[in-house]
C-alpha cells in the first residue's frame, strides 16, 4: 500500500494537519511591506570592490539592487572594509548581508572535506566557534552593517535571544543561507520561528513547491535563479515572472553558473570577484527583459524600501 503524501490517503493527512493540499499552485496574496511582489539580491559580494562593481553594473544598466549578499565571511573583512561596505549600502539604500564566520569548512575538521560532508560546511563546532559567530556579528554591526547570513540554528537561536535581550539591533536581517535550505513547508516555518527573517529555498524548488510554503508562511522566500554549479547550475531567469508570482515576496537572487569558486575571497581572487559581480547584474537585467514580456502585473521595491537591512554607519 502507497502511504506517500502524493497518493489520497497522503494528500488528506496533510489537509488535516496542515490546512491546505499538496498540490496547490495559485498566487500569492503576501508582498513586501512596500506592496512590491519580488526584490533582486547579488550574491558573492565579497569586498568593497565587488560592492562598488555593482553599484556602477546596476546604474550603467538600470536595474534596481536591494541586497548585496556575501560569502567569505564579516570575519575576513578589515574595520575599514567593513566601513566602506556599510557606507556604500547606505547611500545607495542597498542591504549589505555578510556571512557569519568562522565556520566548520574553514575549521580543522576533515569531514567537512568529504563528498558526504559538504553539509557541515556552514555549521559551527563547538563553543569555540559559537563564540566567535557571536563577535563576528558584534564587530560588523559596530561597523553599521544590519544583515547577517545564517547556516546554523543554534546560532540563530542565540541571536534572537540577544535581539530579545536588547544586546543586538531589533532591525537586523536574519537571512538563512541556502546551506540550511528548506524543500518543504514546515521546516522553512521552524527556520522562521527560530529567528529567521528571509529563507533561502533550493534552486531547484518547482513553482507547485513554492506554493506550498507559501500556504505556511509569508516570510520572504530567496531563490537562486541562477545558482552555482556547486548547488545544481540552475538556469532559470527567463522564469522570473512565473516564480516571483508564486512566491512573492520573493527575493530573486542571481548566481553564477561556471564561475571560479571564490571563498574565501581575497586580492589573490580580486579579478574573479569583480567580474562575476558585473556579470550577474547583467543576468538580473536579462531576466527583467523577460519580465516584461509576461502579461502578469508584478512590482519590485525600491532600494532603500522598508525591509532592506540598509546599514547605519
Amino acid at each position: 500500500m502507497n502511504n506517500g503524501a502524493g497518493s489520497p490517503r497522503g494528500s488528506a493527512a496533510l489537509s488535516r494537519h496542515l490546512g491546505v493540499l499538496g498540490n496547490a499552485l495559485t498566487p500569492s496574496e503576501v508582498r513586501f511591506p512596500d506592496g512590491a511582489h519580488f526584490r533582486i539580491e547579488i550574491p558573492s559580494v565579497e569586498n568593497p570592490d565587488a560592492l562598488r562593481a555593482v553599484v556602477d553594473e546596476a546604474r550603467e544598466r538600470k536595474v534596481p539592487i536591494h541586497r548585496a549578499s556575501q560569502g567569505s565571511g564579516a570575519m575576513l573583512l578589515s574595520k575599514d572594509d567593513l566601513a566602506t561596505m556599510a557606507q556604500i549600502g547606505a547611500d545607495e539604500g542597498i542591504e549589505v548581508n555578510l556571512f557569519v564566520g568562522p565556520r566548520e569548512e574553514f575549521g580543522i575538521g576533515g569531514a567537512v572535506r568529504s563528498p558526504d560532508g559538504l553539509l557541515f560546511s556552514g555549521r559551527l563546532r563547538g563553543y569555540h566557534q559559537l563564540r566567535y559567530a557571536v563577535e563576528d556579528i558584534q564587530r560588523a554591526v559596530d561597523a553599521g552593517i544590519r544583515g547577517f547570513l545564517i547556516a546554523d540554528t543554534g546560532l540563530m537561536e542565540i541571536l534572537t535571544s540577544m535581539v530579545q535581550a536588547g544586546e543586538l539591533p531589533g532591525n537586523i536581517v536574519w537571512k538563512i543561507s541556502a546551506v540550511l535550505a528548506p524543500s518543504n513547508p514546515v521546516t522553512f516555518r521552524q527556520l522562521v520561528a527560530l529567528g529567521g527573517t528571509t529563507v533561502n529555498v533550493p534552486s531547484d524548488i518547482s513553482l507547485a513547491e513554492m506554493a506550498e510554503i507559501r500556504t505556511l508562511s509569508d516570510a520572504p522566500i530567496d531563490l537562486y535563479l541562477e545558482s552555482p554549479d556547486a548547488m545544481g547550475g540552475v538556469v532559470r531567469g527567463h522564469e522570473l515572472a512565473e516564480i516571483a508570482i508564486v512566491a512573492a515576496p520573493l527575493y530573486a537572487k542571481f548566481g553564477l553558473r561556471n564561475a571560479r569558486p571564490v571563498y574565501p575571497a581575497g586580492q589573490q581572487l580580486r579579478d574573479d570577484v569583480v567580474g562575476n559581480v558585473r556579470e550577474k547584474v547583467r543576468r538580473a537585467q536579462i531576466a527583467l527583459e523577460w519580465l516584461d514580456l509576461s502579461p502578469l502585473d508584478l512590482t519590485i521595491s525600491k532600494p532603500g524600501a522598508e525591509g532592506i537591512g540598509v546599514p547605519e554607519p
